[in-house]
């Protein structure tokens, strides 16, 4: 039976979650997750997980913040002036909004927190500093 490996595409079904049991994704009621092992398309230590799995084959694994979404950084928690945004949002915690940073680059940040004259915003993705728990089967390898 064949194993998949770098540059395979795969299909696989999955359901995320934190330690605490906290379920953050899944592919349950929707077809299988496709992508190429070793393309970059998911975090790296997912890519890990599925190399070396046969079709049928399932398999829980813990995902290091490392070898997921990184660690948290401080740094990207920022206060901004509402006066920067446009005039017809109303910032809410937990509220996505993107900006674009020095380098031109568009970034997605969270709110974090709603003041006065100030909201508090996140870049860090959601899921940094977690530790991410998969259960994964590989249903097809092409």
């Amino acid at each position: 039976m064949s194993q998949a490996k770098s540059g395979d595409t795969v299909k696989i079904h999955y359901t995320g979650t934190l330690e605490d049991g906290t379920q953050f994704d899944s592919s349950q009621g929707r077809d299988p997750l496709e992508f190429q092992l070793g393309s970059g398309q998911v975090i790296p230590g997912f890519d890990k997980a599925v190399e070396g799995m046969a079709v049928g084959e399932s398999k829980r694994v813990a995902i290091p913040p490392e070898e997921a979404y990184g660690e948290h950084q401080d740094q990207m928690v920022q206060d901004v002036p509402k006066s920067a945004l446009p005039p017809e949002i109303e910032p809410e915690v937990g509220m996505a909004l993107s900006a674009r940073g020095q380098d031109g680059a568009e970034m997605r940040l969270t709110v974090t927190g709603v003041n006065d004259d100030t909201i508090t915003v996140d870049g860090n993705h959601p899921l940094a500093g977690k530790e991410l728990n998969f259960d994964i089967e590989l249903v097809n390898i092409a």
